[in-house]
């Protein structure tokens, strides 16, 4: 472990990589402490402060979990990525029902094309987001230090130009750093709140709320959870191919076999992040606009977090997006045709009859994992309910964190030991040319 991080920051272009992942990161936490204009600071504090003794999960801590706290100081990220979040998913499901779309998005120009929508998607979003924030901060006690329309119209252009920018920090850590930039931001907002986390459940072991042995128990339970979201990340399913010998020009390749690796997760922790994402939005804006409209109050209550219509809800919706989201990244007719060119066959299955074995193995492996991915997510959920955690707390030890957090740390990883792997092939290649360079 110790050599592979030396090994990391020796390589130029690893370290490169890995400074200005961590700079672009440093720079959307500082954005998420700076607050908007026409906003009272200590009103807030004292507010949110009234809220976080509560051992109910509200919207509040599910923006704030998103947002990496900077909803509760109404900064200029209060938003996150979720508004992008959610135009993916409706894009996602556009795709399906527009044929056009679907051919447009397998070509390069179409992929910018459908980037380009997603984009101006996310800004519609914002602007309705960030509109019915300017109406839960109207019903804050001393609040606004402005007009309502003033505080209306640049709360709006703030918070979407914020949340645009921070689209704009994931993708270029895509881009030009390491791992996936919109799971590394979210991922750097829930470890930013680990400490103030750990100083709450201090406090409330010291006030006699929690017993120590209780927590002692939770966080073995965690530890459980972890090991379990490991476990599952790192399964795999193998499906044997054999490849025929084949004459390239005046020369013949022999007979080779190899596999195809389906985990037993494809889709990673994308499941989790959709449901929270598209569970959020509209309970945010049933809970601002409440106060003004009773049938909005009532559904909020209804689909209040941690209530059983949510529980339910969300579990149906990670399995739901499992399957989705496998569906588009593997897609069992596309892998059958390359197999078939490229004079591939799978031991015992007919060539005619390989989509639909493909098909049916892929469903198999699915539907456990994405069960499974469900279980973590609730469980410790329940279990934090029923022993009356603080909400900041339980949100932060929760399966959906837990989940987040194992799940990029090994998307993360495995990118960094791909580049390792390849520099050290260069490295070889390169020795035995006499061209080694050393950094």
């Amino acid at each position: 472990m110790a050599n592979s991080l030396i090994t990391m920051f020796r390589l130029k272009d690893v370290r490169k990589k890995i400074l200005f992942t961590l700079a672009l990161l440093v720079v959307s936490r500082l954005g998420t402490v700076i607050p908007i204009p026409g906003i009272n600071p200590v009103a807030l504090k004292e507010y949110f402060l009234a809220q976080s003794t509560s051992s109910n999960i509200g919207i509040t801590e599910y923006l704030n979990f998103f947002s990496g706290g900077a909803f509760s100081n109404f900064s200029l990220f209060m938003l996150g990525v979720m508004p992008y979040i959610s135009m993916q998913i409706i894009i996602q499901l556009l795709l399906l029902v527009i044929p056009s779309w679907k051919k447009m998005v397998e070509e390069p120009e179409g992929k910018k094309k459908i980037q380009k929508i997603t984009r101006w998607g996310t800004v519609v979003v914002c602007l309705i987001q960030s509109y019915v924030v300017t109406v839960y901060a109207q019903s804050i006690p001393n609040a606004l230090t402005i007009g309502q329309l003033a505080f209306t119209l640049v709360a709006m252009l703030t918070v979407t130009a914020g949340t645009m920018f921070l689209v704009w920090l994931g993708e270029r850590i895509t881009e030009k750093g390491i791992g996936n930039g919109i799971s590394l931001l979210i991922y750097a907002g829930i470890v930013a709140r680990f400490p103030e986390s750990i100083a709450t459940l201090f406090r409330s072991i010291s006030a006699g709320v929690l017993n120590p042995v209780v927590v002692l128990v939770v966080v073995a339970m965690f530890i459980v959870v972890v090991a379990l979201v490991v476990y599952e990340e790192q399964g795999q399913r193998k499906i044997p191919v054999n490849y025929a010998k084949r004459v390239v020009g005046r020369k013949m390749y022999g007979a080779q076999n190899s596999y195809i690796p389906f985990k037993i997760n494809p889709s990673g922790v994308i499941p989790v992040i959709f449901a929270s994402t598209l569970l959020s939005f509209p309970l945010q804006i049933a809970s601002a606009l409440g106060p003004e409209v009773r049938w909005m109050a009532s559904f909020a209550k209804w689909l209040e977090p941690q209530g059983a219509p949510y529980l339910i809800i969300y579990t149906l919706l990670i399995i739901a997006f499992a399957f989705f989201y496998t569906q588009v990244s593997l897609n069992p007719v596309e892998m059958a045709k390359q197999i078939r060119e490229n004079g591939g066959s799978v031991p015992g299955v007919r060539t005619e009859k390989l989509e639909e074995y493909l098909t049916r193995i892929l469903n198999r492996i699915v539907l456990p994992g994405a069960i499974f991915l469900a279980f973590i997510a609730l469980i410790p959920t329940l279990v934090q309910k029923f022993f009356n955690f603080p909400a900041s707390v339980a949100m932060m030890f929760g399966g959906t964190s837990l989940l987040i957090l194992v799940g990029t740390t090994l998307e993360t990883t495995r990118q960094i030991e791909s580049l390792l792997k390849m520099h050290h092939h260069d490295t070889t290649f390169g020795a035995s040319k006499g061209k080694v360079k050393y950094l």
